[in-house]
């Protein structure tokens, strides 16, 4: 199969996906809970809470200026979807582990870009807690992107550990004739 199909594949259908059902899911939360609603689904650990987060992750810049949110959020969307198609076109082709990682937080980015662009906000669902402490809510966007910058940053470390020649390995020797 050629490489860069199967790059540009590997892309766009994760993308794809991931924007799918992020905004299917955000969808079926907004049609059938009334905002702040929370319903149990693993009492003591998980509930579906509509929430909207004006603000980034854990709400930082929720009490700005709704228009400065706007643009800044809008640009920083922009700046990274530049930098991941950087990093993606110059990943190995052969590197399909990075190539859906890119693509996860990809398809997460431009699924909370597109509520921003829609409703000045990120809609956040997804309520894990332990006790009184809560997670902050989150959504399908979210968790692709997260997932997808821990496993590059695993891939990136693994790779940096492979580059580093093996600690006190004998230089090896020549005669100066070239036999032995």
């Amino acid at each position: 199969m050629n490489h860069g199909f199967q790059r540009w594949g590997i892309l766009l259908g994760v993308g794809f996906v991931i924007v799918i059902l992020d905004q299917i899911t955000k969808t079926l939360v907004m049609h059938t809970m009334h905002l702040h609603e929370s319903i149990p689904v693993i009492a003591g650990f998980f509930n579906l809470t509509y929430i909207r987060n004006p603000g980034a992750a854990f709400g930082m810049f929720a009490t700005t200026n709704s228009a400065f949110r706007l643009i800044f959020f809008v640009g920083t969307s922009i700046f990274a979807l530049g930098l991941l198609g950087t990093i993606f076109y110059r990943m190995h082709p052969a590197d399909v582990w990075g190539q859906l990682s890119v693509s996860g937080i990809l398809g997460g980015a431009i699924g909370n870009l597109l509520d921003r662009l829609q409703y000045g906000e990120v809609v956040d669902f997804l309520d894990f807690y332990m006790g009184g402490y809560h997670w902050p809510a989150f959504n399908v966007a979210d968790s692709a992107i997260s997932v997808g910058v821990v496993s590059l940053l695993i891939l990136f470390a693994m790779d940096k550990k492979s580059e580093r020649p093996a600690p006190d390995a004998p230089a090896e020797e020549s005669t100066p004739t070239g036999k032995e």
